[in-house]
């Protein structure tokens, strides 16, 4: 339970755009079409629930106080925490050359719609934020790490592709000059973040 507890938790109540405003570049620009949008929102969830697990095991296994235990007495006030963000920011930037050697293999207009934005999910605040925020909660094993991911991923993907369903029928709109493209984005973020918050309540 109280895992479900924890994925419900990272996709409604804490969810990386509208509780944190993590990842709001690409969520912002590329969020223009459903189709392009659900599938950045696929390749930000594969990469958090692939990335968070494997820097879990970095954190408790390598990096902090006394995690090199395992190999022995002599190691047991080692420290190496402070090469955490670097090698985070690593295991994201591999897990993110992975997934683009794939999609272009695989999906080649796919990749040519994300453009630029497909490589830069290596510096997607809301997946370093993901990793950050499993050191900070100190979860008790890799699988609650594995579940925060894929909790935070879909999250992200029903922000921006919710996002994006409602830019496609704002252009149908007759919105004001001075509010069309960003600016009624940001309106329409705010209101979405404000319904996102009634969610608040939950507890299973």
């Amino acid at each position: 339970m109280e895992t479900l507890n924890l994925f419900i938790k990272s996709i409604f109540i804490d969810n990386m755009v509208f509780a944190y405003f993590l990842g709001m570049c690409s969520y912002l620009a590329v969020s223009k079409n459903v189709k392009t949008s659900m599938g950045l929102g696929i390749a930000v969830t594969f990469v958090l629930t692939i990335t968070l697990p494997v820097n879990y095991l970095l954190e408790n296994y390598i990096l902090k106080a006394g995690a090199l235990q395992w190999l022995g007495e002599e190691y047991a006030q080692v420290n190496l925490s402070f090469l955490s963000l670097i090698l985070f920011i690593a295991v994201v930037a591999s897990m993110v050359q992975l997934l683009e050697m794939i999609i272009e293999k695989y999906s080649p207009s796919l990749y040519n719609q994300l453009g630029i934005f497909l490589p830069l999910i290596a510096v997607n605040c809301a997946i370093l934020g993901g990793s950050l925020f499993m050191q900070q909660r100190e979860f008790a094993s890799a699988g609650e790490a594995t579940v925060f991911g894929l909790g935070s991923g879909i999250g992200w993907l029903l922000a921006i592709v919710g996002i994006a369903a409602i830019r496609e029928k704002l252009s149908y709109s007759n919105i004001p000059a001075p509010l069309r493209g960003i600016g009624i984005t940001f309106i329409v973020t705010g209101l979405m973040g404000i319904a996102f918050m009634s969610f608040l309540g939950i507890k299973l």
